[in-house]
């Protein structure tokens, strides 16, 4: 297997960039439309004394259109901050913290040669104080660039195992996968908090419903409750599909293309298969618990037993199996 393609993978990875910024604001905005629909629904009497329900299309857009330049500033003042901080904000979920030459110059002499070897400027160096096994590439432009290596991979992997991972993770770089998980990242947060303002504005509803419910004693009540539990279940749809639609966007192949571009950088591809076997039987990071952070690692930390559901969640998994890409690596 030969490392081909660079060029096509920077293209795809900065299309995908565009197409996940594109296309969340229009899913945030349509999840708070379906919100809105909440504060739409109204009931009248005909003249013979039935109530009806509707939604009041008027009242839905009037207050979509009312919330909506807040949600887009408060969407775009987190993405400007994600931006800024998006480095200090992966250190500060892992406990990372800069690893100085001094510390370790074994390390910095690797990065170092691999970088003049590939014509990349050095990222930065972060470590992670874990007896356990990983590492990732984080980062969205030459000032946030940055490998990170736990203490556990520094100490039980040789020199060209290690030299293989870390090629691996500069490929990352190289090809602006990096730029991709972040994005995902920062959306995945994004999403977190609104579902949970969402939320809590439906609970409230539904309380408050359900109390005017018990003192009118009509089953306008009844019928009001049922249209907030549609709305809640729309927008929690909504969030699931997006969560589907930036696994989509963090292709698994960029796995194999780092794996390769790893093995071309070093010209040792036995080397980095020997690295992601031992990995992947002491993977670290796992206590972190957040599967947006667990996107960057070089093997994901999975459970190793895992019921139909978990099974069925692999199928969008943004990692391929480590057993085919030690195969591909060993038949390079």
């Amino acid at each position: 297997m030969q490392y081909v393609g660079i060029q096509t993978q920077i293209a795809r990875n900065n299309w995908n960039s565009i197409m996940l910024l594109l296309m969340f604001p229009c899913i945030i905005l349509g999840m708070l439309w379906v919100f809105c629909c909440i504060f739409g629904f109204q009931s009248t009497y005909d003249p013979y004394g039935y109530e009806h329900f509707y939604l009041d299309t008027d009242i839905i857009n009037k207050t979509w259109l009312s919330w909506a330049p807040w949600a887009v500033v408060i969407v775009g003042i987190w993405l400007l901050i994600a931006y800024l901080f998006n480095a200090q904000m992966i250190q500060h979920a892992t406990g990372a913290k800069p690893l100085e030459r001094k510390e370790n110059p074994r390390v910095y002499n690797l990065v170092e040669n691999l970088c003049m070897s590939c014509g990349m400027p050095m990222p930065k160096v972060n470590i992670i104080e874990d007896p356990q096994l990983n590492a990732f590439a984080s980062g969205i432009n030459q000032k946030s660039y940055t490998v990170t290596l736990t203490r556990g991979i520094l100490d039980y992997l040789d020199d060209a195992e290690l030299e293989g991972v870390i090629a691996h993770e500069l490929t990352h770089i190289r090809n602006r996968d990096t730029k991709v998980l972040i994005i995902s990242i920062v959306f995945v947060g994004i999403l977190s908090t609104l579902l949970t303002v969402l939320t809590r504005g439906v609970l409230r509803a539904f309380l408050w419903s359900g109390g005017s419910s018990r003192r009118s004693n009509n089953k306008g009540g009844g019928v009001a409750i049922f249209v907030i539990i549609i709305a809640a279940i729309v927008c929690a749809a909504i969030a699931y599909f997006l969560t589907l639609l930036t696994r989509f966007a963090i292709s698994r192949k960029r796995e194999f293309m780092a794996d390769a571009g790893g093995a071309e950088l070093t010209r040792n591809p036995r080397a980095l298969a020997s690295a992601l076997r031992k990995i992947s039987a002491y993977p670290g990071l796992g206590h972190i618990n957040r599967e947006d952070i667990a996107q960057l690692y070089i093997i994901h930390p999975k459970k190793l037993t895992q019921s139909f559901f978990d099974k069925l969640q692999s199928l969008f998994s943004t990692h391929p199996s480590t057993e085919e890409r030690i195969r591909i690596l060993e038949q390079f």
